[in-house]
């Protein structure tokens, strides 16, 4: 805490203006006294002697004259073991205990130490005195989980260091020194388990930030395949209202082959919210058979929560998913949704009375998500290990409008678009992705071409589903037919996925690339069908046959047995391969 302090001069909202004197930083943490309430703000502008805070609580009852504390500290978040399995507020409040103390109102000005110190670690050294040791270097870990939690050097350490002592290994609180570490000039600093970093600030202790390449597999079929999101990369879901964003993110955190998931929800409607909090505990990680909450965060900011902390929580997600790629892990961060981040900008925005840019967002709203996006990425660490973020970033446009420029800032930095459909999401289409619509940058878990064959179907399908609403089934050729039935065989076995069956819900890569070198067979092949009733008969007849071989264990012995029929059924019509498809199995094969 400073000796700086100010008056209230003006409140506007959220955000009040405070006339100062002495030393005051931007993004600094301010306290505003009211009554034996501290309510936390943040320092947004500075002129002159006048500091505009953005507040983080109900600023109901502030007035002029009320006396603001300036603390000399960024916002920031504790850092170490104890993080998993928590859900916290924005500003990183352990909510269960929150509302333990409070009631079922919470109360501002409450604020709740974010990690236990009564809850002993078993620490395991792995320096000794006499080492050096610079920043974000391991002095031990403890086990968290599954996990191994590695107790750094705190990042904001930028000297180089010698061990002075270390605890032997055994049980500690993360309050307790566990080692000393002696700078350039001598002076011993004491370290324990636990540091604070701030927020806005990226961590950036690594050797070398590598171009993503490795899929993340979400054992979606229609992202793995055709849409792939790369370990460390960045990817949106925007869509209308109840097109199914939340829940492509509760499958996506269940199934995807990473090591920690992170959960935002900055500003997502209550209902949601709740929904997401009772679901997650009860949710089984395949990965250990335990509860899903075991390896994950939740950051929870309703939407009925003062707007400044929708910004607090974005930014203490991707810290959080950073101290963990510290550890060489593997972590995904969940925001829902970033729409309502950016509406909280624009009314700050218009409080602060700057100039609007396109529908009143202010004109930084582009480089403000682009640095947000920017902090994902897969490192390689100082002791060689590789550690990602992978971030996936919902957007709840007005009225499914994916030109508003929420939506088309985001697109302009992530490297796949998984754009929701109102048309499929109605026709009970799920995941609701539209296939037509959405792109992806990165290299999937299946041959390029093959993908992009089927993807080929699927628009020469759509030509012709576009061409019968007008003329009619009757108006179009059977060779059309055929092309449009091909394309609706695609999207009805593979691009939609039971959520609730407990096989075809996750589908393993190994059985993705089984199941569509099949489909492919199908796409390509020149078949004797000469009449469309026919054709409407035989594509029923392998629709039918593949969804129910969708639902079979992978490699089971109906598995096994509905293969059969489905290859007999192929063969019974197949004459030949179209020379496309033709040319690429050659290349596959060469």
């Amino acid at each position: 805490m400073t000796d700086t302090k100010g008056k209230v001069v003006g409140v506007n909202g959220n955000m009040v203006s405070v006339g100062f004197e002495g030393v005051v930083s931007m993004n600094e943490v301010a306290f505003i006294i009211l009554g034996n309430k501290r309510l936390k703000a943040e320092v947004i502008r500075i002129r002159g002697n006048t500091a505009e805070l953005q507040v983080y609580e109900m600023t109901r009852g502030i007035g002029i004259g009320d006396v603001v504390e300036f603390t000399g500290e960024l916002l920031s978040v504790r850092l170490g073991p104890g993080l998993l399995k928590q859900i916290y507020d924005g500003l990183q409040n352990p909510l269960p205990n929150l509302a333990e103390k409070c009631g079922f109102f919470l109360e501002r000005g409450e604020y709740i130490y974010p990690l236990s110190t009564s809850l002993r670690w078993k620490f395991t050294p792995s320096v000794k005195p006499g080492d050096s040791v610079t920043a974000a270097d391991t002095l031990g870990t403890v086990p968290e989980g599954i996990f191994e939690h590695h107790i750094m050097v705190p990042f904001n350490f930028y000297d180089t260091y010698t061990v002075k002592s270390v605890k032997p290994g055994g049980e500690y609180t993360i309050d307790e020194t566990i080692a000393e570490l002696a700078d350039s000039r001598g002076k011993i600093r004491p370290v324990t388990m636990s540091f604070e970093w701030p927020v806005k600030r990226p961590v950036s202790h690594y050797v070398q930030k590598i171009k993503p390449g490795k899929p993340m597999v979400t054992k979606s079929r229609i992202i793995d395949t055709f849409l792939p999101v790369a370990l460390g990369g960045t990817y949106c879901i925007p869509g209308p209202f109840g097109a199914g964003k939340t829940v492509l993110q509760q499958v996506t955190s269940r199934n995807a082959e990473v090591d920690i998931v992170i959960v935002a929800a900055c500003g997502e409607r209550a209902g949601e919210v709740v929904e997401t909090l009772k679901e997650f505990p009860e949710l089984k990680d395949p990965r250990t058979g335990k509860s899903l909450i075991e390896r994950t965060i939740i950051i929870c900011n309703t939407s009925s929560m003062p707007v400044a902390a929708r910004e607090a929580s974005v930014y203490t997600a991707v810290t959080l998913a950073e101290y963990y790629r510290q550890m060489g892990l593997n972590v995904l961060l969940l925001a829902d949704s970033t729409s309502r981040w950016a509406q909280a900008m624009r009314e700050m925005s218009g409080r602060l009375e700057e100039i609007p840019g396109e529908e009143a967002f202010p004109a930084y709203l582009e480089s403000v998500i682009a640095s947000f996006y920017e902090r994902a990425g897969i490192v390689q660490l100082k002791n060689g290990k590789i550690g990602s973020v992978t971030i996936g970033g919902t957007v709840s446009p007005a009225g499914g409008n994916f030109e508003e420029p929420v939506t088309q800032a985001t697109l302009k930095v992530v490297g796949a678009f998984h754009g929701l459909s109102r048309e499929r999401s109605d026709a009970r289409k799920y995941p609701a992705i539209h296939p037509l619509e959405s792109w992806s940058k990165y290299t999937g878990i299946i041959d390029k071409n093959q993908t992009e064959y089927g993807r080929q179907i699927l628009f020469r399908g759509n030509d012709v589903a576009q061409m019968m609403k007008v003329v009619g089934e009757e108006g179009t050729s059977t060779d059309d037919y055929i092309l449009y039935q091909k394309s609706e065989f695609l999207d009805s076995i593979y691009l939609q996925q039971n959520s609730f069956d407990p096989v075809d819900s996750a589908a393993s890569v190994e059985r993705q690339k089984y199941v569509y070198g099949l489909i492919f067979d199908v796409l390509g092949s020149q078949l004797n069908i000469q009449t469309k009733e026919d054709a409407r008969a035989f594509f029923n007849g392998l629709r039918q046959n593949f969804l129910d071989w969708n639902g079979t264990g992978w490699q089971s012995e109906e598995f096994k047995k509905l293969e059969d029929t489905i290859r007999k059924q192929i063969a019974d019509r197949k004459t030949g391969f179209e020379p496309a498809a033709a040319e690429i199995l050659k290349n596959l094969a060469s």
